[in-house]
């Protein structure tokens, strides 16, 4: 058996355990989204709980999240291929000791300033007593940002050695805390139910990572290791990236500020529908992008750039091939989804329509969201945080330039739109830059793939949308649930009329 054999199977393998698990923590998540919103469906309370979250999410991702997403994993893998152990766990040790210091220290000043933040900057259209709600939940879910800093490093270091079964678990496990907030707490402490079941679920989601760390003998020691030079290497690769989510979180922030001063239920509705949007990105392209990184990263360790070429678009094609029909299943059956997922309590056919609006604008941007997954990741692997940083914080300008432009004639529905627009640029250039870098990608089959995938989307969707006017106001269940199947059997049925290749790995995945 070849090496490239060798690799094409381990991804192969890889990504059918992990897209099993993100399968089940989606459908943990969509629960999750289903329970909150028969509690609280699009009220004021919901739009709070919703704009408490970004300073907490912001610290994340600026400081553990930039550290795993583009720096730790390239350089702890690095290590493991060297086969320097005790370097690795060095890095470990340092990198947690460090985010742990940090993470405290911003939550701290967050929880402080939280009233400040609040009324200025987060939500300036929130009513008096929606901003006074909207501190108190943030400072509670402070805490768990900094138990996700540690366990997000958990994460790098378990990946790194192809382990991805308790990383992928942990989400469903914390999803399934706040499952248990909503349910059993909510009725009698409202909101605050979902915050205990965040703080909860945040201690679980560490914990269980932890039997990890043992099975592959990790040893921990109390050093920052500012001079150690991989130490250093994280920290010269974090920096532009959190540069980047900075830029993610700022026209998230934005977004959260504009939809403030629309009709109450707006926050909501664009935060249903951008869960829902993400569904399939979630179970597909982060699957397969967690499989592949930590492989990318080792080609690069070990200068095989043409294997890594030829990995990269394999991935691509696999996103793709799954990604372009999903995008227009959305579409074209977005009110009939949102009827079988979320209506129901709370979430009335008002919260349905509502949502349906955001999502229709939303929809075709999971192709490019889903895209970025793996482009960026082999940015990364190269060590080359700059490059897509650059190229992210512009796609963010542009993505709040389009919210404040669009927000006035469409209101919410403009910032989706705004983020779609943005988003496929932005994949755009990456793709291209990225193929520079690698002296070209798999052009020929890249593109048959984009046009086979699309032309099948599209015998698929045409049904699929006379369908919704028809019969899309029957039975939830069985409207919802029959055509969800019956899209997906017209777009197999289509790959298989159009000889699509991508079948064969989309048998080796289900088979493995």
């Amino acid at each position: 058996m070849n090496s490239h054999t060798a690799s094409t199977r381990q991804i192969v393998r890889a990504t059918a355990l992990v897209m099993a698990l993100f399968l089940l923590s989606r459908i943990a998540g969509l629960a999750r989204e289903a329970i909150i919103g028969a509690r609280f469906g699009t009220s004021a309370e919901m739009d709070a709980y919703l704009a408490a979250f970004r300073v907490p999410d912001l610290l994340f991702q600026l400081i553990a999240g930039g550290a795993l997403g583009s720096a730790f994993i390239p350089v702890f893998a690095g290590c493991l291929a060297r086969k320097d152990l005790a370097g690795a766990w060095r890095l470990f040790s340092a990198v947690v000791n460090l985010v742990t210091i940090l993470m405290t220290t911003a939550a701290l000043l967050a929880a402080i300033s939280a009233p400040f933040l609040v009324r200025t900057i987060l939500a300036p259209g929130f009513t008096a007593a929606q901003q006074a709600l909207t501190v108190s939940l943030m400072r509670w879910m402070l805490v768990s940002t900094v138990i996700f800093g540690v366990s997000g490093i958990i994460m790098g270091v378990l990946n790194s050695f192809q382990h991805f079964l308790l990383p992928a678990l942990a989400p469903v496990l914390y999803n399934l805390s706040i499952i248990a907030g909503a349910w059993l707490l909510a009725p009698e402490f409202g909101i605050y139910g979902l915050v205990v079941g965040v703080v909860a679920g945040a201690g679980i989601h560490l914990d269980v990572q932890l039997f990890g760390l043992w099975w592959y003998a990790a040893r921990y020691s109390p050093v920052l290791g500012l001079r150690d030079p991989h130490v250093r290497e994280v920290g010269r690769l974090m920096a532009p990236r959190v540069l980047g989510l900075a830029a993610v979180q700022l026209s998230f922030w934005i977004n959260t500020l504009l939809a403030s001063t629309l009709p109450a239920g707006s926050i909501s509705a664009l935060n249903y529908a951008w869960m829902i949007m993400l569904l399939p990105q979630g179970i597909v392209a982060q699957a397969i992008a967690t499989a592949t990184f930590p492989t990318l990263a080792s080609l690069e360790a070990r200068g095989e750039k043409a294997e890594l070429r030829r990995m990269l678009t394999v991935a691509l094609r696999g996103v793709l091939f799954l990604t372009i029909p999903a995008a227009a299943g959305l579409f074209v059956w977005r009110t009939p989804l949102l009827r079988l997922l979320l209506e129901r309590g709370a979430f009335s056919a008002q919260s349905t329509e509502m949502t349906a609006i955001a999502l229709a604008y939303y929809a075709f941007g999971l192709i490019g969201h889903s895209a970025v997954e793996i482009v960026a990741r082999a940015f990364y692997a190269l060590h080359d945080t700059r490059t897509p940083v650059a190229v992210i914080v512009g796609g963010m300008a542009l993505n709040i330039l389009l919210s404040l432009a669009l927000r006035e004639p469409m209101g919410y529905a403009g910032l989706a739109l705004a983020n779609t627009i943005a988003v496929l640029l932005e994949t755009a250039v990456l793709v291209w830059l990225l193929a520079r870098r690698l002296d070209g990608l798999e052009w020929p089959q890249l593109w048959s793939t984009i046009g086979r995938s699309t032309l099948a989307a599209a015998i698929m969707a045409l049904p699929l949308g006379w369908a919704a006017e028809r019969w899309g106001d029957g039975p939830a269940l069985l409207v919802g649930g029959g055509g969800l199947a019956a899209g997906g059997l017209l777009y197999l049925m289509a790959a298989v009329l159009l000889r699509m290749p991508e079948l064969r790995t989309l048998r080796r995945v289900t088979a493995s």
